[in-house]
């Protein structure tokens, strides 16, 4: 068994939380490597419905030990809130079977402060951030200054270490945003609150992958979001601010000598897009309430409504290079069965011009979409569990979409349970 990577072809919320549940099966680690709690995976199985944001998707499986990487925005407070909430579902968590890595960088409480701040300094020009202080995060990293979740082991350092960004960053809260400054007493209280308590969690996980890598482990790569919300590929700047892509997988895991060879890409049936910027295959009105009804398109982190559009080929092709994907697994396919036609965003018109490429970020506003519409099948498909019992019309317009991206579709999902799921392999 390779190791895989399951990524996401749009804009997120393909699905990809129930395709890391489903597969996880086959594998003996799951390593969420990138994103922080600002996207929810949405799980459904024998514990109940979750909505995970920081919990790799793999916590639900015995014997199965999840990963939090180094590339992952380690939010303490939202984390153990998370962790309480799925303990009291009847799921066990210990340290055997979660592991937060010591070189991940603590999510800072001002960062959420500062993230409405500056949404709010943005106004109509807002990137639609879900202020979980993401943006400000990955900043503050790359700035060399945040702490590591190690530096919890050492509490005179850390202390110290808070000191010094806590005077720095509240030259900008008080200086930029006219806000309150923090106090040591405040990250006392956060240090106790949260981060005493995800600490025995806490440990060297890049030891621990290398060493389950020479007992030839099988190891499942968790992504974040999107290719069209990758911080380099997407559509900038209304991007996450981490790299969503497959290869960025062994750097944000804590294991740079991972071979990926497996790479499942989740596209969902129709497009769905949460926040702000360009969605060129966007519903609007009555069309695009009926279809977001029947799919629940709201968000699982925000509850906020989902923009909601026919499945777009150009960006999902597009999505597929940028990942390397080596199969598909199409999503919510139950969801289009309501509709006498189905439409497909099949090219763009960039200029009066018919394009099947992806445009440049500046250029996505003024871009349209060319519509065409295949044959609905108008019955119920979600008890189907093989190939040769979906109606005609919903195989042709799978293999529509086979052909229309060049990458196999080995999945389908006919429903959220986990068992809701045709395999073509």
């Amino acid at each position: 068994m390779s190791n895989c990577a399951i990524v996401g072809i749009n804009w997120g919320d393909e699905g990809k939380g129930r395709m890391v549940d489903l597969l996880t099966e086959k594998y003996d680690i799951v390593v969420r490597y990138q994103g922080g709690g600002n996207a929810g995976h949405t799980v459904i199985n024998e514990y109940g419905k979750f909505a995970l944001h920081l919990l790799p998707s793999g916590i639900f499986r015995k014997g199965v030990v999840n990963v939090l990487g180094n590339g992952v925005a380690l939010d303490p407070q939202n984390l153990w809130t998370e962790m309480q909430s799925v303990a009291e579902q009847g799921v066990p968590l210990t340290p055997d079977n979660l592991k937060i890595s010591d070189r991940a960088s603590l999510l800072l409480p001002w960062h959420r402060d500062l993230d409405e701040l500056e949404e709010q300094r943005l106004k109509d020009k807002k990137y639609g951030s879900t202020k979980q202080g993401i943006a400000p995060f990955y900043s503050d990293k790359y700035q060399k200054k945040t702490v590591l979740a190690g530096e919890l082991f050492y509490p005179e350092e850390l202390r110290a270490h808070l000191a010094d960004l806590m005077e720095w960053k509240n030259l900008i809260l008080t200086n930029v945003y006219h806000a309150e400054p923090y106090t040591m007493e405040m990250l006392e209280k956060w240090l106790a609150d949260s981060c005493e308590k995800i600490k025995p969690f806490v440990c060297d996980t890049g030891s621990f992958l290398r060493e389950q890598q020479k007992a030839g482990k099988r190891i499942l790569f968790e992504a974040q979001l999107g290719s069209l919300r990758d911080l380099d590929y997407g559509i900038y700047p209304y991007t996450t601010s981490s790299n969503t892509t497959a290869a960025y997988a062994p750097v944000g895991s804590g294991l740079p000598s991972a071979k990926i060879e497996d790479v499942v890409g989740v596209v969902k049936a129709y497009s769905t897009c949460v926040g702000e910027g360009p969605f060129v295959c966007e519903m609007f009105g009555e069309e695009a309430e009926e279809l977001r009804k029947a799919g629940a398109e709201y968000g699982a982190k925000t509850g906020r409504p989902r923009r909601v559009g026919p499945l777009d080929l150009v960006a999902t092709r597009y999505g597929v290079e940028v990942q390397a994907a080596t199969e598909i697994a199409l999503t919510k396919l139950d969801v289009l069965s309501y509709l006498d036609q189905i439409p497909v965003c099949t090219h763009y018109l960039v200029d009066g011009k018919q394009t099947d490429s992806f445009p440049f970020p500046a250029v996505l506003n003024s871009a349209k979409p060319v519509i065409e519409y295949m044959k609905g099948w108008k019955c119920d498909i979600s008890g189907i569990r093989k190939w040769e019992d979906l109606p005609k019309a919903a195989q042709e317009y799978v293999l529509f979409v086979e052909r229309s991206i060049g990458c196999p579709i080995t999945y389908l999902s006919v429903g959220p349970e986990r068992d809701s799921i045709i395999i073509r392999k």
